[in-house]
């Protein structure tokens, strides 16, 4: 029986989205098949992983499963599959009551859309900017290549159920509420394979792992959620597949933070008399360096902006901005020829008090007579 999916990632029943999604990449990087190329259990594990990761992160998924525990989750069956144990059996609502009141409409049942999959990819700082292409190892069930899905051996074709006549169904009772089960002869696909495939075994699928490109677009942010349209897994009798979703992480960079509003940030030292006197200083861009001018008087933590140096913005051909926090550093120590300098500074600004200003406004708040 297959582990519940809660127990799979770690976590309470009662986890955040957040938490469930930290608990994912946490594991996908533990049991990742590229850092684990001759464990076969780590493979199974990174399926188990991402079955359980599938299912928690959506929402609806999430609900119907503990609603139903093992009966929608596939805690009775493989992780995200059938559990029933039978291709083709009823996976929602709709399926279970058309199974209840025996109105399966005679058709058998639906082609089943493949699971999308999940994945994490890290990139550089630089690469994020600039934008790239990847590749990623994915282990997933492919439709297999020597039936094309059909489960039955190449001249052979796949016979319609005489147990249920196809429907994929068995009545039990009498009335409108008779109430029918999957087929036992057929498990409820309402065809039956005489002889199976060589390749495969019968189940139309086989596992492989699978390596696809993925294109990172210039400006890209951490935590960017990228589809890759049918590179999930397999669908079921002739459905389409599912979808991969990667989910990039972008390294920090030394250099550049990332604000809220898509600028960089970048904290840029200055010396006093830079400070004092101004001047242009060389600063550190996205394609190499420039100068920018330091105004005379410039203060501590002042901010000078090179406007379209930073990220493409997403969808559009413009860039943000490079804003540069310029720090006057203080030196620990002066020498002799320094100590002089300072202090005909000091002698030259002696009129000069900065908390004139914030003094006269304490003094005048105290109460009269107080020598503080």
């Amino acid at each position: 029986m297959a582990k519940d999916f809660y127990e799979t990632l770690g976590v309470s029943k009662k986890a955040s989205q957040d938490e469930i999604k930290k608990a994912h990449r946490k594991l996908v990087g533990k049991y990742h098949p590229d850092r684990n190329p001759d464990d076969k259990n780590a493979e199974e594990k990174f399926k188990e992983v991402q079955a359980a990761y599938d299912t928690l992160s959506d929402p609806e998924k999430r609900k119907t499963y503990d609603s139903g525990g093992g009966l929608f989750g596939g805690g009775g069956g493989a992780p995200g599959g059938n559990p029933f144990g039978g291709q083709g059996a009823p996976q929602g609502f709709g399926d279970i009551f058309s199974t209840i009141f025996n109105r399966s409409g005679g058709g058998g049942p639906e082609p089943m859309r493949g699971r999308d999959l999940e994945t994490d990819a890290r990139i550089s700082f630089d690469d994020a900017m600039a934008g790239s292409q990847l590749t990623v190892t994915i282990p997933k069930d492919e439709r297999c290549p020597t039936c094309s899905g059909s489960g039955a051996e190449p001249g052979t074709s796949p016979q319609t159920c005489p147990r249920c006549s196809g429907s994929g169904v068995e009545a039990q009772g009498q009335g409108f509420f008779s109430i029918s089960q999957p087929c036992p002869q057929c498990g409820g696909s309402g065809q039956i394979i005489p002889s199976p495939c060589h390749t495969c075994g019968g189940s139309g699928v086989t596992h492989q792992t699978k390596r696809y490109k993925v294109n990172i677009p210039a400006g890209v942010k951490d935590g960017t959620r990228i589809r890759v349209a049918g590179k999930g897994e397999a669908g079921m009798r002739g459905a389409p597949a599912g979808d991969l979703f990667v989910t990039i992480q972008v390294a920090p960079s030394p250099i550049f933070k990332r604000l809220d509003d898509g600028n960089l940030e970048v904290d840029v030292p200055i010396t006093i008399t830079e400070a004092l006197r101004g001047g242009t200083v060389e600063v550190p861009t996205l394609s190499g360096t420039k100068r920018i001018r330091v105004g005379a008087g410039t203060q501590h933590g002042a901010i000078q902006r090179l406007r379209g140096e930073g990220p493409p913005r997403a969808g559009t051909k413009k860039r943000g901005d490079i804003r540069y926090r310029l720090s006057v550093v203080i030196p620990k120590e002066l020498n002799d020829e320094q100590r002089r300098a300072v202090d005909a500074l000091a002698e030259a600004t002696n009129g000069d008090d900065p908390r004139a200003e914030l003094l006269r406004s304490a003094r005048a708040r105290s109460p009269k007579g107080s020598d503080d």
